[in-house]
């Protein structure tokens, strides 16, 4: 039987405002049919989508503010506290604005400081949105997205300049796969400790990978730069948490090997 590398997590992320800053994790706990806790669990809304948080239903990311088109959202840290709800939302270190994002008065500070700094981007008025157990990913599943660094040096080769990895915005960066080992994992199941997940499917890259997170400068062409050498714009899976289990920094990622028996 041909054996799957091992890989280790060296980074965790999770995205508590679609489109703003990540948030750094050294560990967080995998639930079945769940993402990161309060990974994507607001959205700024531009212009009207039609969402119903009494009803709530996957929607394109082009109806929200997202890098794809805003980049400009990745010049302002941001930073959620699980415990208070509030967003802190800072430029330059200096804090520009901070609401409670489960507050009338909190939601209208975050949705005023959007309103007054993104005229020029908005379809409408930008409104915070949110539903109990909705995600605002990019996909209608409740997905983990994985991003192999090994890939990220081949990218770094086709553009010719260094690649940020959070360009991507994944939840698990990993080492020790070789490149593009992880386009071939779709449909196996990948082990974490105690946690256990099936790929699900590739990720199609768009123009937000585009981004400097650092800089906020939409400074490199790379979807087109993977048509170009691969014949497809992917790069990194998602995976649905099928086990329970709590996962860390530093711990392996194996694939799972059919039983024999």
């Amino acid at each position: 039987m041909t054996q799957n590398p091992v890989a280790t997590i060296t980074g965790l992320y999770r995205y508590p405002v679609k489109g703003l800053t990540p948030e750094p994790l050294r560990s967080v706990p995998l639930r079945v049919g769940q993402t990161l806790p309060a990974d994507r669990r607001y959205a700024i809304e531009n212009g009207t989508s039609g969402f119903d948080p009494a009803a709530p239903s996957w929607k394109i990311k082009t109806v929200y503010l997202m890098l794809m088109r805003n980049e400009r959202l990745a010049g302002f840290a941001c930073r959620f506290d699980d415990a208070t709800h509030v967003l802190t939302v800072r430029r330059d270190d200096v804090v520009v604005a901070q609401g409670d994002l489960e507050s009338a008065s909190g939601r209208a500070v975050i949705e005023g400081f959007f309103a007054a700094n993104f005229t020029d981007e908005l379809r409408g008025p930008p409104k915070i949105l949110s539903a109990t157990g909705h995600s605002f990913s990019d996909v209608a599943r409740k997905v983990v997205s994985i991003i192999n660094l090994a890939s990220l040096a081949e990218i770094e080769t086709m553009v010719g300049a260094a690649v940020h990895p959070l360009r991507f915005r994944a939840n698990l960066y990993v080492k020790g796969w070789p490149a593009w080992h992880e386009a071939g994992l779709v449909g196996e199941t990948l082990r974490i400790g105690a946690a256990r997940l099936k790929v699900v499917k590739t990720i199609t890259r768009c123009a937000a990978v585009n981004v400097d997170p650092d800089t906020a400068a939409r400074d490199l062409e790379i979807p087109p730069a993977l048509m170009r050498q691969r014949g497809n714009n992917e790069c990194g899976i998602y995976a649905e948490v099928i086990e329970d289990g709590d996962i860390a920094v530093g711990d392996q990622l194996a694939v799972e090997q059919p039983s024999l028996v």
